[in-house]
């Protein structure tokens, strides 16, 4: 990476409240308090991590994941979040992020990195499948109760 490129896992209050404004581009429903109490909730009790990859010391892309285990994929990381300042679009800040997120996962002992995306995102799709080698193996069905 060049040398004003950066990526730092976001930890303090301060640090993951930098990253709302990104963040609110994917996570349009969370408020600022919301968005907070989540993560920090999630870090504590499912390990999530939070991470932003820094253009001159600014935020320009977001990714939030964490391990998990199913039967069917036994253990994995899941992508929670992942998300590029729209203006920063196309520049491959979405292409390094995901590859740290791979690079994160085997270091750590996870063979299968996995996420979903809204039906609507075909841009995000493409870019899955095309870029970065996705699968396309399920459909995510959601009840609201």
């Amino acid at each position: 990476m060049e040398s004003t490129l950066y990526i730092k896992e976001l930890q303090t209050e301060q640090e993951i409240l930098e990253a709302f404004p990104v963040m609110k581009h994917l996570r349009t429903h969370l408020d600022e308090n919301s968005y907070l109490e989540l993560v920090k909730e999630a870090q504590q009790k499912e390990g999530y991590r939070l991470f932003a990859l820094y253009h001159h010391e600014k935020i320009v892309a977001v990714t939030g994941f964490m391990p998990m285990i199913t039967l069917y994929n036994g253990r994995f990381i899941w992508v929670c979040d992942l998300v590029t300042e729209p203006s920063e679009r196309s520049k491959g800040y979405g292409e390094k992020l995901l590859s740290f997120v791979h690079q994160w996962s085997e270091e750590n002992g996870y063979k299968i990195v996995s996420l979903s995306s809204g039906l609507q995102r075909i841009e995000a799709h493409r870019f899955y499948e095309e870029k970065m080698g996705y699968d396309k193996v399920s459909y995510v069905f959601l009840k609201r109760l």
